[in-house]
């Protein structure tokens, strides 16, 4: 193995706030590394000092000599005014500035200087490199590629970097929450091609399934350390499980060691000159270890939700439509008591644009929404709440409620609800502009549930959190007495948490499907292999038509048998076949490449295959006609 990159002894804080200390790995060609830590505990600040974005306190970073490193940060910055095409092939890699600048001449009326960009896309082989690169800007929904950059929503910015990323091809691939702003379809697609690249990668992603099938490695910063396993995510949290047992184990044996101890300190008289001066350093060691305890901090959201009655919410034949893009089309729905529905689909297919007519936050062209009397909605938005950067945590939570109701007549106060959520007492009084994009998010999620709703309605909940929370978060919404509409792409925590789904698939075109994701990606699949057996019938049955024809034609253009020599004659006889078969052949393959489902190495073998059955069908019907004229 060659080693790319070899962390030493490094250490950053923040004034105060350590973040980590001393810790070292290395990344070697082939591995794929997961980072994993909570919010605010420094996974992004790492990824910025291995790319050179921040500085650090102490240690070594150092790279195999010429090493490309590409980073996806989770705030991609480009030129306003670049465009998009030349955003996404952004590289020192002179065959992508040569497709940038053919992507340019073909999108102009005139195509100057066609001549000289195709002699260059020739000298630099760089046909088979654009097929890949259109593969990945399709994928990613990426088709304008001369809007500008300072015209695109957070989301396109981050699929465009994704793009420019993947395209580059380094060596090491560094990606900070990839998956956000991808709906499910990109989000199978990344993860089956990260599985089949060659590049190296280091990776922060909340994706639990990404995780799990995609890296070969996971690390996680826990106390300031960092701790290594090899393997995938569901290897990890069985050892990491072992990790926390065996040092609660070792903690309780040093706690009775540091009682003794602490009785042997109290008895010795203070002005005892001789008392051992290694065992008064050893007890403070102890009294320091003996404190320490790891477990599984967690999010404990013991929020009771407030009374719901049976009657819920009706959408009432609603219709809407933004010009040619239809989003529902005469929809009717009833929303039983206690339900919890899943909202997947492309992105653009309207998802987010339904719960904002659910809340009245946008108007339906036509119908309308009966909502319940007693049904008290929290919305939790993909755009997160707009805070004032200046508060501080605790007056955010102090201007929706000073106690925040827990059922059963029990209340809390807002910091000690804060506290459920993670945030230390000394972490209450920081200013908002001091936190994480994550510990942003879950202030957010604290603000919707201490309003005690019985009808959550969260958009993209997943984005910037850390596990920990989404695991206990998924707990709470499973016990949740109320009703849940949840959109989100990241497939483990909707199958933890709804019941059915509700499938956009694109001009008002919806499913309503009873069962989780993973179910609903095995009938998916099911579906769509009967679909392509089916066309395969009838493609092969259109060819065998066409091979019938040409036997009916045959015998009128066929010459005299005795005219041509008995080799001859097996061989035109021979053609006729083959040629037959090439045209099977060719039909089965563009069926392949119109499918979408092929992966980068498969398209391109695809396509060199679909240009020699070309060439061969040419060159035995010109052999045909030869043997036919004799």
């Amino acid at each position: 193995m060659v080693s790319y990159l070899q962390v030493e002894n490094l250490t950053k804080s923040f004034g105060d706030n350590l973040l980590f200390e001393n810790i070292s790995f290395g990344i070697s060609d082939n591995q794929r590394v997961a980072l994993i830590a909570k919010n605010g505990t420094g996974k992004t600040t790492l990824l910025n000092i291995i790319a050179g974005i921040e500085d650090y306190n102490n240690g070594n970073v150092s790279f195999k000599r010429d090493l490309r490193i590409g980073y996806l940060n989770q705030d991609p910055d480009f030129p306003k005014e670049l465009s998009v095409i030349d955003a996404c092939l952004r590289s020192d890699n002179e065959a992508v500035r040569t497709i940038a600048a053919y992507e340019h001449c073909m999108i102009s009326e005139n195509h100057d200087g066609l001549d000289e960009i195709l002699s260059q896309m020739d000298l630099h082989k760089a046909w088979d490199y654009e097929t890949r690169i259109k593969q990945i800007l399709g994928k990613l929904k990426i088709t304008n590629f001369e809007q500008l950059i300072g015209e695109l929503s957070g989301g396109q910015l981050k699929r465009v970097a994704l793009a420019n990323v993947l395209i580059a091809e380094p060596d090491l691939l560094i990606l900070d929450e990839p998956t956000n702003h991808l709906d499910l379809e990109m989000v199978e697609w990344l993860e089956d091609f990260l599985k089949r690249s060659t590049m190296a990668l280091l990776m922060v992603t909340h994706d639990r399934y990404f995780l799990d099938r995609v890296c070969t490695n996971i690390m996680e910063i826990d106390h300031q350390g960092l701790f290594q396993y090899t393997g995938n995510y569901s290897y990890y949290l069985e050892k990491r499980q072992e990790r926390i047992e065996n040092w609660n184990t070792e903690s309780e044996r040093t706690v009775n060691l540091y009682k003794k101890e602490l009785e042997w300190m109290r008895r010795q008289p203070q002005a005892r000159a001789h008392k051992a001066k290694s065992r008064q350093e050893s007890f403070y060691e102890i009294e320091e270890r003996a404190k320490q305890r790891r477990n599984n901090d967690k999010v404990q959201l013991d929020v009771k939700a407030s009374y719901l009655g049976s009657k819920i919410f009706e959408a009432k034949y609603i219709s809407k439509a933004y010009g040619d893009n239809k989003i529902l089309d005469n929809f009717y729905y009833n929303f039983a008591r206690y339900e919890k529905m899943g909202i997947v689909g492309k992105n653009g297919t309207g998802k987010t644009t339904f719960l904002k007519m659910l809340l009245g936050l946008v108007k339906p062209d036509s119908g309308s929404f009966d909502v319940g009397e007693t049904v008290v909605f929290g919305y939790y938005s993909q755009d997160g709440l707009a805070f004032d950067e200046q508060m501080k945590v605790i007056d955010v939570v102090r201007d929706i409620a000073e106690e925040v109701s827990l059922g059963n007549g029990k209340k809390m106060s807002s910091s000690q609800f804060l506290q459920y959520f993670l945030f230390s007492p000394e972490t209450q009084y920081n200013y908002v502009y001091k936190l994480s994009g994550g510990e942003k998010r879950r202030l957010h999620l604290c603000t919707v549930l201490m309003r005690n709703p019985n009808f959550l309605v969260l958009d993209e909940p997943t984005n910037d959190l850390d596990i920990v929370t989404l695991n206990i978060l998924e707990e709470y919404l499973q016990s949740f007495k109320g009703c849940v509409i949840v959109v989100s792409h990241d497939r483990y925590f909707m199958d933890k948490v709804v019941d059915h789904l509700l499938v956009f698939k694109g001009n008002a075109e919806l499913k309503d499907f009873p069962g989780n994701y993973t179910d609903f990606r095995e009938w998916n699949e099911l579906m769509e292999e009967q679909e392509r057996e089916e066309k395969n019938k009838e493609q092969r049955a259109k060819c065998k038509d066409n091979g019938q024809r040409t036997a009916d034609i045959a015998p009128q253009l066929q010459p005299d048998k005795k005219k041509l020599s008995y080799k001859e004659q097996k061989e035109f006889e021979s053609l006729e076949k083959d040629i037959q078969k090439l045209e099977i052949e060719k039909l089965e393959i563009e069926s392949q490449l119109a499918s979408g489902k092929l992966s980068t190495d498969e398209i391109i073998k695809a396509s060199q295959r679909h240009a020699e059955v070309n060439d061969l069908i040419e060159e035995k019907t010109m052999r045909w006609m030869e043997l036919s004229e004799m």
